[in-house]
Parts: structure tokens; sequence; C-alpha cells
């Protein structure tokens, strides 16, 4: 079993760095007034990182949500 997860790291790693080298053109990012000009591979893994961070925050707030919810109201006494 540890040589399939060490070649499954081998085989992701190989993948990444493929996908780098093939993306290295320089493109150009503008928001408003601001503009920035990086490598397309480094553009894409910052969306990427990106999408993880908010789509974090979305599941946690919902699942807060949903415990608010579904909580028992306070007893009075």
């Amino acid at each position: 079993m540890r040589y399939l997860y060490l070649a499954l790291i081998i085989l992701i790693t190989l993948a990444v760095v493929t996908f780098t080298l093939q993306n290295i053109h320089a493109v150009t990012v503008s928001f408003l007034t601001l503009s920035v000009i990086l490598p397309l591979s480094l553009l894409i893994l910052g969306v990427y990182l990106l999408g993880m961070l908010t789509g974090s925050m979305v599941v946690s707030a919902v699942r807060s949500w949903v415990h608010g919810a579904t909580k028992p109201p306070p007893v009075k006494q």
C-alpha cells in the first residue's frame, strides 16, 4: 500500500509540474483600476486557493445556520 501512495504522489507531482511548465505565459488581470501581470499557472493556483477558502466559509456558515435553526428554544422557568 505504501508503494501505491508513493506512486500517486509522484504522478500528481508530475502532472502539476507539467501543467506549470505548459502555462508559463504571462497574462494581465485587471480589477477596477488595478492591473497585474503574472503567469497563467500562478493565476489558476490563486483562483483555486481563493475558491477553497470561500467555499469552506460558505459550508461553515450553512452548518451554523442549520445548527441554529434546529436547536430547541431555551426553556423559561
